[in-house]
């Protein structure tokens, strides 16, 4: 597959990349570090990055601003996107052909070709073996793609924490210290917190209920958001911060923006992704997310976490 992906891309003057919707930093860097090593490999091909812009993803890179005829005969990638309800920027459809790279379950597997690895910490490290795959063909690593990729295998393992870094993890996050970027302060840029948000982290430790079988929760509102001029996606960086608790086994962040309610689920052993599916999201078994429209129906998802907390 990794061989057929490289012959399509060889074949179209234009690709265009794009991947979900409410990005984190393996969307990103899944998606602007391939952009970097296809730019760098393919000087004469017209790359663009194409997706809503996360603020709180400024430091990344910027997506680039695409009119709709720039997709005709357009290669369009898709990155790090489970289905099609996903994808940041419905235009995905107006290109030729259409590619998915991915290393969530294949529920939706849309696409003239797929690439998906579920055994892969991160997209992110998809692109790397696909520069190691492709590098005696043509394909070539910047400093620039590096410092992209690097941040979205770091963001997706937790730091490495997360069961699903591997050797391979660990092998390719090696290799791309060696290219020439600031490790410090991409961490910096990653992890440090403005002072409301660590008001807000404050009131998530404050507010939070875990039953006897290690199922948490926390609800934070429109008006709670309002308290600490905080915004539903910084709210959204918060959800590991639960993960260091005893005793706790899966939780979830029910976070209100506009007319939904965005649900974070996260865990350390109990299967949650098919309680995120329920609700018309999705994931990883660990780490998934949905959304629902109502706080009564917030408490069905309790329900259904307590559940399999308790098997």
């Amino acid at each position: 597959m990794k061989q057929q992906i490289l012959d399509t891309i060889q074949k179209y003057d234009k690709v265009i990349i794009h991947r979900h919707v409410r990005p984190d930093p393996d969307a990103y860097g899944s998606q602007g570090g391939l952009a970097e090593i296809l730019k760098a490999s393919f000087p004469d091909k017209e790359v663009y990055v194409t997706g809503e812009r996360d603020p709180e993803l400024d430091f990344l890179f910027l997506p680039d601003a695409i009119s709709d005829e720039m997709f005709q005969g357009a290669l369009v990638i898709v990155c790090d996107t489970a289905n099609l309800e996903r994808i940041c920027d419905e235009r995905y459809s107006r290109g030729e052909r259409l590619i998915k790279i991915d290393h969530h379950p294949n529920e939706d597997p849309y696409g003239d070709l797929l690439w998906v690895n579920t055994d892969a910490s991160s997209t992110s490290e998809m692109i790397y073996d696909f520069y190691e795959f492709g590098k005696n063909q043509g394909l070539k690593m910047t400093n620039e793609a590096a410092r992209l990729l690097f941040a979205g295998i770091v963001g997706d393992t937790g730091r490495f924490q997360y069961p699903s870094t591997t050797s391979q993890t660990f092998h390719y996050a090696g290799e791309l210290i060696s290219y020439d970027f600031d490790r410090t302060e991409l961490f910096n840029q990653m992890y440090e917190l403005k002072p409301h948000m660590i008001k807000l982290q404050g009131y998530v430790y404050e507010h939070y209920v875990m039953n006897e079988d290690g199922a948490a929760t926390v609800k934070i509102t429109k008006e709670t958001l309002e308290s600490f001029s905080a915004t539903p996606s910084e709210a959204s960086i918060l959800v590991s911060s639960l993960g260091n608790i005893k005793g706790i086994k899966a939780w979830c962040f029910f976070i209100e923006e506009k007319d939904e309610i965005r649900v974070r689920l996260r865990s350390k052993g109990p299967v949650i992704n098919k309680i995120a599916m329920k609700y018309g999201g999705g994931g990883h078994p660990l780490a998934a997310g949905a959304s629902v429209y109502s706080w009564e129906e917030t408490e069905q998802v309790i329900v259904d976490i307590q559940a399999v907390c308790k098997e």
